[in-house]
């Protein structure tokens, strides 16, 4: 029987604001990509030490969609909640809005997916809660992450 804690979506969400300044936009005045990748890992790294309690460190980028540009004085908001946990390994998704600060527009600009891995004080990989998803929408998204997890290791296996 498994003994481990168990915990909602919800009790590791992590939203994190930030606010574009020209030193993070190129030379059309959008925020620079990796700029957005940056932060976008930090804020899943938060979440993924919310849940485990521990360290973390990125093991993958699964898949970044940058669907409009971001603005130099935008506010931009980082909406990080894992979708799936499995022995060590965390699946997670960070949405990224912007928001105008002159007309309070708010739009979805980003989205990705990353894989983080707890650690314990000498950096190996240390047990995680389970993940207890709560909502429809979770409930999906907990079932196609553990489908890819399975078929990861499938391939590594052949």
């Amino acid at each position: 029987m498994d003994e481990r804690r168990v915990k909602t979506p919800d009790q590791s969400k992590i939203e994190m604001t930030e606010l574009v300044l020209p030193n993070d936009t190129n030379w059309l005045n959008n925020l620079l990509g990796g700029k957005m990748l940056h932060w976008i890992d930090i804020a899943g790294a938060l979440a993924g030490s919310k849940h485990s309690n521990s360290k973390v460190a990125t093991v993958a980028i699964e898949r970044v969609e940058f669907r409009r540009p971001i603005r130099v004085g935008d506010m931009v908001i980082l909406i990080a909640k894992l979708v799936y946990a499995g022995n060590t390994s965390m699946d997670i998704k960070v949405d990224v809005f912007s928001e105008n600060l002159q007309t309070g527009e708010r739009l979805k600009t980003n989205k990705a997916y990353l894989t983080f891995v707890a650690l314990d004080e000498r950096e190996k990989p240390v047990i995680v809660p389970l993940l207890k998803p709560e909502t429809e929408e979770e409930i999906a998204e907990y079932l196609m992450a553990e489908q890819k997890r399975n078929e990861r290791i499938q391939k590594k296996q052949k």
